[in-house]
């Protein structure tokens, strides 16, 4: 590894163990997640991508694609440079991708061409044609292993009167669920579970797209309940096979973190005290939520969907090997509306303008003392 690499923050290392910190070093890798909002190319495929076509709804030109992948690439570059100022994030996790050569576009950005990001990703059910995905800079990680876990989920057949139908159909967005109806199985995202070597050490990473709130909050939440418990399921899984396995689970997970999928399916903690169990996981942004802070809006409240959480092996209080420092959103002036009924929100795509996202992204630094 080559020494400018090997980073020396001088925040770090006072944050961390002020003023005798001056003789220590670390290493700061940056774990993000972002949800692209729409990264479709301008190619007709098999899937629901009529609307962003030159032809579509969005008249998606190739001209407005690339900017889409120059705002995207600007913004994660930027993110968590505010403390690791000489390094891009080491991992990037995304969702709403259209398939493998949108990213392949998105990485040979001049921006990110020379960061020489390795590509995870596979096609999934979802029959709105998104997909979730891991960027990750080759020269830190090595993957070993990587799989898309189905999410097996179905509708119930319910009764209901105009009312509550009316009422369910309140809260719309632009992830609709989509179901088969021969069967009655709700088609979304897969769990894309992905393991590897940091720096030589094993890590493991999920990236999710949950279910949508498509049909109104109560009834979609048992479709993203069902989600949460298969990402428990994987971190069983994994501390099955390791106890002291490193885990780390990021992505859209369209609830917050106080909403069941969260707290009762993963089991995810608000304070670092309350793990007591390798299988126990943090989740830094339930804090985050509590004190205000937003990644997305809606109907102008806002909440933090977008979350990155890890296992009891990350919060030890020693930095003898990777461990969870921070966390933050990435929200600066560029990425936010300034006017209208809008303003102070993401900066997403409209008629007039190529966008970034109607999310901010999220981000958890990794720390490891050398010395």
């Amino acid at each position: 590894m080559k020494i400018k690499n090997l980073i020396a923050l001088f925040v770090v290392l006072f944050a961390l163990s002020g003023a005798n910190a001056q003789a220590k070093k670390y290493i700061v890798h940056t774990v993000a997640f972002y949800n692209f909002e729409n990264l479709f190319d301008t190619i007709n495929e098999a899937n629901n991508d009529e609307e962003w076509l030159p032809s579509g709804a969005q008249h998606w030109t190739s001209k407005k694609y690339k900017q889409k992948l120059t705002n995207l690439s600007r913004v994660l570059t930027e993110i968590g440079t505010g403390e690791n100022p000489a390094n891009s994030p080491t991992f990037i996790g995304g969702c709403e991708i259209e398939n493998r050569g949108v990213l392949e576009d998105l990485i040979k950005q001049p921006k990110m061409i020379n960061l020489d990001y390795g590509i995870v990703h596979f096609d999934s059910p979802d029959k709105r044609g998104i997909d979730v995905a891991l960027l990750y800079q080759k020269k830190h990680f090595k993957v070993i292993s990587a799989s898309n876990i189905p999410l097996l989920i179905y509708r119930k057949k319910e009764v209901k009167n105009d009312k509550e139908k009316d009422k369910e159909k309140e809260e719309v967005t632009d992830d609709n669920l989509v179901l088969d109806n021969s069967s009655d199985r709700v088609y979304t995202r897969d769990q894309l579970l992905v393991t590897g070597f940091l720096d030589g050490e094993e890590i493991n990473i999920i990236v999710n797209h949950w279910p949508s709130r498509s049909g109104g909050e109560k009834k979609s939440s048992p479709f993203r309940e069902a989600a949460g418990a298969l990402n428990r399921k994987i971190i069983d899984s994994l501390i099955k096979i390791n106890p002291l396995a490193k885990i780390i689970t990021m992505g859209d997970l369209n609830d917050g973190s106080y909403n069941k999928s969260v707290k009762i399916g993963v089991g995810a903690k608000l304070k670092k005290t309350e793990l007591k169990e390798p299988a126990d996981i943090y989740n830094p942004f339930e804090q985050m939520a509590k004190n205000g802070n937003a990644s997305l809006f809606y109907r102008d409240a806002g909440d933090i969907f977008d979350q990155i959480m890890v296992s009891e092996e990350f919060v030890k209080p020693d930095y003898s090997s990777f461990r969870y420092w921070k966390a933050g959103i990435y929200n600066k002036p560029f990425m936010i509306e300034t006017m209208g009924q809008y303003k102070g929100y993401p900066l997403r795509h409209s008629a007039n303008e190529v966008g970034f996202s109607d999310h901010f992204p999220v981000y958890i630094y990794l720390i490891k003392q050398l010395n």
